[in-house]
């Protein structure tokens, strides 16, 4: 495997080897020795599956209390997948990575405890897959708006496609109003 920090370090793309011949592939998704070495010594405790149509756009959402380190990938279709760091007291507070993930490079990311997460699906659809370190708790659940002026996240939406959106990241706070972590 191989780990490489993004442009805020304490985000990790993962690249896994993938063995494949005319029968399909293999790969390894989690090694909990490798990550560990890697700096990443998680436990996790739920896997979550969901499916998106194209247009999509999930998030920014986050946990105040039980906060979720989240490791995700995309077993079919592509998303473009951000992490916001909303620790106040981080040199990368504000900051935000992108990055394309899609069944076909197989790539994963490791979003850790005090980020927001989202992502917006670029394909036809999307499934998206996620480990997490903390069990989900929606009364400590926050969002905040994708579209934050201050954010300024470069979503590649397609043309003449609003995003689809649900009720709750409609209605996310500012990141200037948000609670956020110390």
């Amino acid at each position: 495997m191989r780990f490489t920090p993004t442009a805020i370090p304490d985000v990790v793309l993962i690249e896994t080897q993938v063995f494949g011949d005319e029968r399909g592939f293999f790969m390894e998704t989690w090694h909990a020795e490798k990550f560990a070495a890697a700096g990443i010594d998680a436990a996790f405790v739920q896997d979550n599956h969901s499916r998106s149509v194209q247009g999509t756009l999930r998030g920014l959402h986050y946990q105040l209390k039980q906060p979720q380190g989240k490791l995700v990938r995309v077993i079919s279709g592509e998303v473009f997948d951000v992490a916001v760091d909303l620790r106040k007291s981080s040199p990368t507070f504000g900051k935000w990575v992108g990055v394309i993930l899609s069944a076909e490079n197989k790539k994963m990311l490791w979003v850790p405890p005090g980020f927001g997460h989202g992502f917006y699906v670029t394909s036809a659809s999307a499934e998206f897959v996620y480990k997490c370190t903390d069990f989900y708790a929606p009364a400590y659940e926050k969002t905040v708006l994708w579209d934050d002026p201050e954010l300024a996240i470069e979503w590649p939406l397609l043309p003449d496609l609003p995003p689809l959106l649900s009720q709750k990241d409609k209605t996310g706070v500012s990141f200037r109003n948000a609670e956020l972590y110390p």
